[in-house]
């Protein structure tokens, strides 16, 4: 299984970036750890890895902002409860949108929405704000976001890397002094 990703990866990148965007819209934070990872490992370059997993990521948040504009409370009355969302929190959020909508929007991308991140942007969506406007705020956001986040899997590659040599000469001290 392991010969087949590999050769994947190397012979079918494309394949590979397309599946990292379509993967960035369900799960984008631990994706991107995970990349992180890989990237310190050397299985992959940073530009396109960075730039699929934004385009992922800024999909969904465009297809919540689709939900919110076009369905709105009847989205959330009826769907809400199977993605945490219910209409307290998009009312909470509606009542600061109308004064902080650009601020929330990327602190709640940049924060990954503490639990508030699909309500945020479904009510960008409900309370109209201009799409571009809400794209690019957005996209600033996730640079930041993004960028972090590869951050935190590339330390924690560095970790692993670095544990798993440790680890390797402490079980060939031992098994030199078990066979001893």
């Amino acid at each position: 299984m392991q010969d087949f990703l590999i050769s994947l990866s190397t012979e079918h990148v494309y394949i590979v970036y397309a599946l990292i965007v379509v993967l960035a819209c369900a799960e984008g934070p631990v994706l991107s750890m995970i990349l992180g990872v890989l990237l310190r490992l050397n299985y992959f370059a940073l530009l396109p890895v960075f730039i699929a997993l934004m385009v992922g990521d800024l999909i969904g948040d465009v297809v919540w902002y689709y939900v919110g504009h076009r369905f709105g409370y009847r989205f959330i009355r009826r769907f809400g409860k199977y993605i945490n969302i219910t209409e307290e929190k998009v009312t909470k959020a509606t009542d600061l949108f109308h004064k902080y909508k650009y601020r929330i929007l990327f602190n709640s991308k940049i924060s990954n929405g503490l639990s508030l991140d699909l309500a945020v942007l479904i009510t960008a969506g409900m309370t109209r704000v201009p799409f571009w406007k809400y794209f690019g705020t957005n996209l600033a956001g996730q640079f930041i976001w993004t960028g972090m986040l590869l951050g935190i899997g590339y330390f924690f590659g560095n970790l692993y890397m670095t544990v798993d040599t440790w680890l390797g000469r402490i079980s060939v001290a031992t098994l030199f002094i078990v066979v001893f």
